[in-house]
């Protein structure tokens, strides 16, 4: 999983960064407000594609004393201001730009340059864009695509998928508000267009404030994983009765998972113990992505922080 959302990110970037310099270039010899949205566009989708690495990098720091949980949110938090950036820089100053044109509309110059930079970042931006889908389907290949955006923990990848649809749509923007005034349709059909972007990357910037607050909060497994994991749980040999599990995100790939159950205490200590390796070894082999177990049970308490690969041995609290 890590590996696939670093693909996508650098992808992004690799695409975004190129695009922008095109973009620039071709905003500077046409003096298309659409396009100079399109390249201050670009230019925010790279730079937020280094945050969002930088989040990654960072989510991946050991456990210490003072982050027992680890540093999975990082990336939470990155990519939530990546979410402003495109918020206040993207949509704001396309905003801006767009109302300014629309104020003082000026002639277009060198079309060519235009409709030939629209069609290669279109291009780009659609490689880009299918390689992030690719990567983000192969997780999620039963689930409409907004459902496993809402259920997705990890929003690197579908961060970089609504930023480069996001562009997408707003390239179809700049050529229609382009060519309404290269062919005299509309006059103010370059600022309408950069208001229009501007006002996309707005609500994209909102729908990602508002994933990025859920998991910063802290959310659960979905309900079909805890339901799964219950009945995982209440069909050993040793459980008499178990509850459904409460479960906490710290990350894409860490799970903090508390147990509910009753097990069979007749044959002491030692049966009480199998159990729970059993029961735990069982649920990692599931979910590779639960990093830290609590049993609960009775006035009893059980503490399971071993990593996947390893069982260690639990002792009750007195």
């Amino acid at each position: 999983m890590k590996r696939k959302s670093n693909l996508a990110v650098l992808a992004a970037i690799v695409g975004n960064g190129t695009i922008a310099v095109i973009k620039f270039i071709a905003a500077a010899f046409t003096g298309s407000s659409a396009l100079l949205s399109e390249a201050i566009h670009s230019s925010v989708d790279t730079g937020n594609g280094c945050l969002m690495l930088l989040g990654i990098h960072l989510s991946n720091k050991q456990p210490d004393i003072s982050h027992p949980f680890g540093y999975g949110k990082e990336r939470y938090f990155w990519s939530l201001i990546v979410a402003v950036v495109i918020f206040g820089v993207g949509g704001g100053v396309s905003v801006y730009e767009g109302i300014l044109h629309l104020q003082e509309p000026e002639p277009l110059r060198n079309p060519i340059w235009s409709y030939s930079v629209l069609a290669a970042a279109f291009v780009f931006e659609s490689v880009s864009l299918g390689i992030a889908v690719r990567e983000f389907r192969t997780e999620y290949p039963d689930k409409g695509f907004v459902s496993a955006i809402r259920q997705s923990k990890d929003p690197s990848t579908f961060t970089i998928i609504l930023e480069d649809s996001a562009a997408l749509l707003g390239l179809v923007f700049a050529f229609i508000g382009f060519a309404s005034v290269d062919f005299g349709i509309f006059k103010y059909g370059d600022g309408t267009a950069s208001v229009a972007i501007g006002i996309l990357l707005i609500c994209v910037a909102a729908f990602l404030i508002a994933e990025c607050r859920g998991l910063l909060l802290g959310e659960s497994m979905g309900r079909n994983q805890l339901v799964s994991i219950q009945r995982l749980i209440a069909e050993d040999v040793g459980v008499v009765d178990a509850s459904r599990p409460l479960s906490l995100h710290f990350g894409p790939e860490q799970v903090l998972l508390i147990i509910d159950a009753q097990l069979r205490s007749e044959r002491g200590t030692d049966s009480l113990q199998e159990t729970l390796q059993r029961v735990e070894k069982k649920i990692r082999s599931s979910y590779p992505e639960v990093r830290w177990i609590f049993f609960e049970h009775r006035g009893l308490f059980e503490r399971r922080v071993s990593p996947p690969e390893r069982t260690s041995s639990s002792q009750p609290n007195v």
